[in-house]
């Protein structure tokens, strides 16, 4: 099925509210998912596979920052998706690359790392160069990088397959996020990189794609778009209670 923009934007923000997320929060969430989806980023199936992991996970356990410096902020995202860190975490970055020129923003134990983009993409419209990084564990180990131009609201992305796995090679449940004032900060690949190209998504490529999803409709599976209806009623039975509760308690306090 077919949806716009605006549809699967305010079905995921009901949807994350149902979930739990704060109204902020879900707002932010529902935008990024959307702007996966009209970039060809696949951002339904993405949330769809991590639905099961965000219902379980504890709403109070919010991420927290195990150091920071004046450069540098390293966070742990408590095993939740990165939906639940990302605001933190691109704020610190950003706060530290206007202060000194550049900034490395570390989040450990977080998933549904592909969901960023679409804040990094707000990100970048505030006038800073971007690039974000993370490995997957799979077969074959992958990288994916994916790099903003300050003030463009599209990447370049690059997926690439690394050769030789390290045999220290530690759990990949983490991202790198690093921001710059004035230097560009794009994926490119050295002759000498153990590494093969996987995949390649140009900002033109991508902007292509949006312009194609906002004209002529975002593709949906119908199975996920039910899911998320039934989340988002969630959000209106508990606003529709909270209601009648209020209500009730106004009768009381007047008799």
């Amino acid at each position: 099925m077919k949806v716009s923009f605006n549809e699967l934007q305010g079905l995921c923000r009901k949807a994350f509210g149902g979930i739990g997320f704060e109204e902020g929060d879900a707002a932010d969430a529902a935008d990024m998912v959307a702007w996966m989806q009209c970039h060809g980023f696949n951002g339904v199936d993405q949330l769809n596979r991590g639905l099961d992991f965000l219902l379980a996970e504890d709403p109070e356990a919010l991420p927290r920052v195990i150091y920071q410096d004046g450069d540098l902020a390293v966070l742990d995202g408590q095993g939740h998706s990165v939906l639940r860190s990302i605001s933190l975490a691109t704020e610190l970055g950003y706060a530290k690359a206007r202060a000194r020129g550049l900034s490395v923003v570390k989040i450990r134990r977080c998933h549904n790392r592909q969901l960023i983009m679409g804040y990094l993409a707000r990100l970048a419209g505030r006038g800073i160069n971007i690039t974000a990084f993370w490995r997957n564990a799979q077969e074959p180990l992958t990288e994916q990088v994916v790099g903003f131009r300050a003030g463009h609201a599209t990447p370049e992305v690059r997926v690439y397959s690394v050769r030789e796995v390290p045999e220290e090679n530690e759990p990949n449940d983490g991202i790198t996020l690093v921001m710059a004032n004035h230097v560009e900060l794009l994926p490119s690949l050295g002759a000498d990189h153990d590494l093969d190209l996987l995949a390649r998504h140009s900002e033109s490529e991508l902007l292509a794609c949006r312009q194609r999803a906002l004209q002529d409709g975002i593709e949906v599976d119908e199975a996920i778009w039910a899911r998320l209806k039934t989340l988002a009623h969630r959000l209106l039975v508990e606003a529709s209670e909270a209601s009648r509760s209020g209500a009730g308690a106004g009768v009381n306090d007047n008799d």
